[in-house]
């Protein structure tokens, strides 16, 4: 499956430690290309100027909130089949099928460990190289 040092990756949430941290992460995992935004609305700003092959948002933001974002990039046709993780310090059975519905790929509750996002990522691409 795709090397991980291939894969584009926009990260957005609204705090800069969770930024920093999902960043660090996924540079642990081989991943070199990555971007972040501060909100929702900094994130799809960034998603329609230059779609990434995967987003990780957090849920729980201001201006636009992670499901916002979700609807946005399914409906804007260049990104409409990005692959989308939420991330979300609730695992509340509800916002998960919401977030299903809408068409997240996956979800990711913090706190996590790289482990647990490895597998997220491996649900979606298939194993990472």
């Amino acid at each position: 499956m795709p090397a991980t040092a291939a894969i584009h990756t926009l990260i957005v949430d609204d705090q800069q430690t969770m930024r920093a941290l999902i960043r660090t992460s996924l540079q642990q995992l081989g991943f070199r290309e990555i971007r972040d935004a501060s909100d929702g609305e900094a994130g799809l700003r960034s998603v329609i100027t230059q779609p990434p092959h995967l987003i990780i948002s957090d849920f729980n933001m201001p201006n636009l909130d992670g499901l916002g974002l979700l609807r946005a990039v399914r409906a804007h046709g260049p990104s409409s089949k990005t692959a989308f993780i939420m991330l979300t310090g609730r695992a509340d059975r509800e916002l998960v099928q919401r977030a299903a519905q809408f068409g997240a790929n996956n979800y990711l509750v913090k706190p996590f460990t790289v482990a647990q996002l490895k597998e997220k990522l491996e649900t979606v691409f298939g194993t990472l190289t």
